[in-house]
């Protein structure tokens, strides 16, 4: 079935875990946590030896909806608006595409902790009926990874032809690979890196604060009262500003009406810019959740690939990667994840003797390129995952 722009249209399944007393699911913390669902959607064929298939891991804000149409997802809860129902990578995924469904099968889950279906601090805690809100575990990279693997095999695949991720995907994909070396034969890396840096982790406090001091927030538990809306509206305006350079922000804010605005008693704003920001910040919170948003934020900070891993160096890490190819991509124009990072990255591999191949986009639009301008990665991605698969 297509819609009438003859893009396919993809509903989200649901596969459940951790609901049986031997079938326990630990977190990194040691704690026990249960029954999990993992939203979650495919793309294309898997082959009957199960050797062509291919997991992608979305950004912060992205869903299991990598391509294709998605007009509804119930699971959500009204967060699934207008924006969600293309896929966010529809110009990656697909027939003839980089990531090409004839030949490879995708597959793309919302993170342990999310607000699309799977479970996270809006689902009802079997034990009280009600959202568990401030009460939902904190959870790890290491943790939203291992969920994955039991959906992996649950779907009956021991080693992916691919791993794929972008921005805080990236880490996921770099925890996967390091921690399960065997389960994927080419690691694809896009405006990412080996570690949070100084300026994120710094940026990320900045919104973790601006949601916590929302006087709507109540230490998580608002789903029976008003959302902590200005608090995460505030926080997708301060990361905002590093996916996209600040000359697109100045070329799409031209289009924006200067006006008075009910979010300041005296203030009057003066630039488009000023619109077009607070204009990001109210359309993010229709489709999104801020403990969701607290969630991965947290796992991102902690992010430390050489403790998740049990490695001494990044010499010791990626020796277990030998077998592997990476590709490695940067974009020119990122301030969130700096060019020098992924340079870093695949310094890192060279030194463990790890085959990888570093690409570098050069775009005007900043972190989010990779969002964008398909045309800059698709030859190279296309080219990557045909290169040895016959």
């Amino acid at each position: 079935m297509t819609t009438g722009t003859n893009i396919e249209t993809i509903k989200s399944r649901f596969f459940t875990f951790g609901d049986k007393p031997d079938d326990p699911f630990v977190l990194q913390s040691g704690e026990s946590f249960g029954p999990i669902t993992i939203a979650y959607e495919t793309y294309g064929t898997l082959s009957p030896e199960k050797d062509n298939a291919i997991l992608v891991f979305h950004a912060l804000s992205g869903s299991q909806h990598a391509s294709g149409f998605n007009p509804s997802v119930p699971e959500a809860n009204g967060l699934w608006t207008d924006d969600c129902t293309v896929g966010w990578w529809n110009d990656y995924i697909g027939p003839g595409k980089a990531f090409d469904t004839n030949e490879f099968f995708v597959v793309c889950a919302n993170y342990l902790g999310g607000c699309y279906g799977s479970t996270g601090p809006r689902s009802l805690n079997p034990d009280t009926g009600i959202p568990y809100g401030g009460s939902f575990p904190i959870v790890s990279i290491s943790d939203i990874v291992d969920s994955q693997i039991r959906l992996l095999d649950h779907l009956g695949i021991g080693q992916l032809h691919a791993v794929a991720g972008s921005s805080i995907g990236g880490l996921l994909a770099l925890n996967f690979s390091t921690r399960y070396p065997e389960r994927t034969q080419l690691v694809i890396s896009i405006s990412s890196g080996l570690q949070v840096s100084i300026l994120q982790r710094i940026l990320n406090l900045e919104q973790i604060y601006a949601i916590e001091e929302d006087p709507n927030f109540h230490g998580g538990d608002y789903y029976n009262g008003e959302r902590p809306n200005k608090g995460l509206a505030l926080a997708r305006m301060i990361a905002h500003k590093s996916y996209i350079s600040l000359d697109t922000m100045e070329r799409r804010a031209r289009g924006e009406i200067v006006q008075p605005e009910p979010e300041f008693k005296r203030y009057r704003l003066t630039h488009p810019v000023e619109s077009y920001m607070l204009h990001q910040g109210r359309k993010f919170v229709e489709r999104f959740d801020a403990n969701t948003y607290l969630r991965i934020l947290s796992a991102w900070q902690r992010f430390d690939i050489l403790q998740d891993a049990g490695a001494e160096n990044f010499r010791d890490l990626f020796s277990r990667c030998r077998d592997q190819r990476y590709l490695v991509f940067s974009i020119d124009s990122d301030v969130c994840y700096y060019p020098d990072e992924q340079t870093e990255l695949t310094q890192a591999l060279k030194n463990a003797k790890v085959h990888v191949q570093h690409i570098t986009a050069h775009s005007e639009k900043g972190h989010d390129a990779f969002l964008l301008e398909p045309n800059l990665f698709a030859p190279h991605l296309e080219y990557t995952l045909k290169e040895r698969y016959v």
